[in-house]
């Protein structure tokens, strides 16, 4: 078995609708991917991440790039590990109520022109293969994860803050959470 570290995004500078559409992180978030880079950094070097994997997005680049740079390797980029897809044809304007109604309900009935619940099973595929990595995801994707650990066919099954950090070990087929990261005290961030 190998840790495999699952974290959130710091805080954008940008919400859902806005003008920006990938928007980077605000002052508040570039702490919060220091911290991050900090916490995994302190690890004990058998703990370590080796690799640094990022979805796509701004908000994740910026958050990963501290801890790939202290590690000495490349940020790697997988689309796997990226932010639930919009239907086609739903303005950035619809998305933030599109989604409210997403995190109401199980993954078999997330509206849209996706199989959503083969996307979940395509993520908590690709963190198989990501042992020893630090992965850099969005509230959704590590979502969609918890989910198919606990078992729970839920949406919204975990509020994980902004950069925070779960612990999960893979091996093969296995993927176990070890301790989950910092919730947020609030609803979706």
């Amino acid at each position: 078995m190998s840790r495999l570290y699952l974290i959130r995004h710091g805080k954008p500078a940008a919400t859902w609708g806005e003008a920006d559409e990938d928007p980077g992180l605000d002052d508040a978030g570039k702490a919060q991917a220091d911290a991050a880079r900090d916490y995994l950094m302190s690890l004990p070097e058998a703990d370590r991440p080796k690799r640094v994997v990022s979805s796509p997005l701004r908000r994740c680049r910026e958050t990963a790039m501290p801890t790939a740079q202290a590690l000495g390797v490349d940020l790697e980029i997988d689309p796997a590990v990226g932010e639930i897809p919009t239907p086609a044809g739903l303005s950035a304007q619809d998305r933030p109520a599109w989604l409210r109604g997403v995190f109401q309900g199980k993954w078999k009935d997330v509206e849209g022109d996706l199989d959503y619940e083969a996307w979940r099973g395509e993520i908590v595929k690709a963190l198989h293969a990501r042992g020893g990595a630090a992965v850099f995801s969005h509230y959704v994707a590590i979502n969609a994860v918890m989910s198919h650990l606990d078992g729970d066919e839920r949406v919204l099954v975990f509020r994980p803050d902004h950069a925070s950090i779960s612990t999960l070990e893979t091996g093969g087929d296995d993927l176990i959470l070890v301790e989950r990261g910092r919730e947020a005290s609030s609803g979706v961030l």
